[in-house]
């Protein structure tokens, strides 16, 4: 199996790259979808075809992206030997953090479906920034290895 790994290296590590570029692009669209879908009017058409897109973002992109950047980050941690690396560490802990929020997102979009809406616009649109920040710390662990 290592000999496989190491064959298709690149190729692993690109469809890494392609996937976590797939799941943030659904972590930050969810979030605003949640803007506008607690902005519609309660029972309307216009609610429904939210928690429809919602529905649609979570299963057809985040899920599976975020399982394939597992599935994939953690047989390229294991080919490099990167599990005794600092840097890797807090990355996995960043990547951890990451995940809970998907989880999150997730349940949040559920809540919504079933008509709650318990948090207001702006505190949606704060939450936005967290894969942005996340994002940031993981490239800058990953490209520098500062420790």
């Amino acid at each position: 199996m290592t000999e496989t790994i190491a064959l298709l290296y690149f190729w692993l590590k690109s469809a890494h790259i392609i996937f976590v570029i797939f799941w943030m692009a659904g972590l930050f669209m969810l979030p605003r979808f949640f803007v506008y879908h607690q902005e519609s009017p309660q029972g309307s058409e216009e609610e429904s075809r939210w928690v429809e897109r919602e529905r649609r973002l979570v299963r057809i992109i985040l899920n599976p992206a975020m399982i394939i950047v597992w599935i994939v980050g953690l047989l390229l941690t294991w080919h490099i030997g990167a599990f005794s690396e600092g840097w890797f560490h807090l990355k996995l802990l960043a990547v951890l953090g990451l995940s809970a929020y998907h989880g999150w997102m997730v349940g949040y979009s559920k809540k919504l479906a079933a008509g709650e809406r318990p948090l207001e616009g702006k505190k949606l649109r704060i939450l936005n920034e967290v894969p942005g920040i996340a994002a940031a710390v993981i490239v800058i662990l990953v490209v520098a290895k500062p420790f």
